[in-house]
């Protein structure tokens, strides 16, 4: 879980209901169009509790950003843990899709949508964020060499240009989703992405 600062007085606030709260804001508004007078009012708690229980607007953001992977995005987990490649890869972008789509949250994905107009911070967050789909590719690549020494995947099959391929193809119907293309749209995408894939879905 995302830590949270300990220290000073006991808080009168849900430090993890009020961060869900941030992500929404950084989420609608990026990091550089959140203002701390938005994140504020959303979480519900004046500037002095924010910089004790967070640190500073940057540290807010990355603290956000850890948390929506192990909430928003624990269907990728799941994904990993697929037993063939193809049946990784297809749950990955399926789950992706419905992530990108929640009613109930706002449409596209905060990594992306949370570096737009970044730029006072001498391109920190843009790194951070980079680095954090990064991961999400090795990952996803090392499930995918994995596959090829089992012979799940064909021999001489590139398991990192695989894994950006699917990346790719992750964050286009991520852009997509926030310019308000439809769910069944996606998954459009994806159908025509899957057949891409090596070793397709055994009958």
């Amino acid at each position: 879980m995302a830590q949270v600062r300990e220290r000073g007085r006991p808080r009168g606030f849900d430090a993890e209901a009020a961060l869900d709260r941030a992500i929404v804001v950084f989420w609608r508004h990026g990091y550089e169009g959140a203002s701390l007078g938005d994140l504020t009012a959303a979480m519900g708690i004046n500037r002095p509790s924010l910089y004790a229980a967070y640190g500073n607007k940057e540290e807010l953001f990355r603290l956000a950003v850890t948390r929506y992977a192990e909430v928003d995005m624990a269907y990728v987990r799941s994904a990993l843990a697929q037993p063939t490649a193809y049946a990784v890869i297809e749950d990955f972008l399926r789950a992706n899709v419905e992530a990108l789509t929640r009613p109930d949250r706002p449409a596209g994905c905060l990594s992306i949508q949370g570096g737009i107009a970044s730029g006072s911070d001498d391109g920190r967050i843009a790194e951070f964020l980079a680095t954090s789909r990064r991961a999400g590719e090795q990952a996803l690549a090392d499930r995918l060499a994995r596959a090829v020494d089992e012979g799940d995947l064909p021999a001489g099959t590139d398991p990192a240009g695989l894994a950006r391929y699917v990346m790719t193809v992750s964050e286009g119907n991520a852009v997509h989703a926030a310019a308000g293309v439809e769910r069944a749209s996606l998954h459009t995408t994806v159908d025509f992405a899957l057949k891409a894939v090596p070793g397709r879905a055994r009958s």
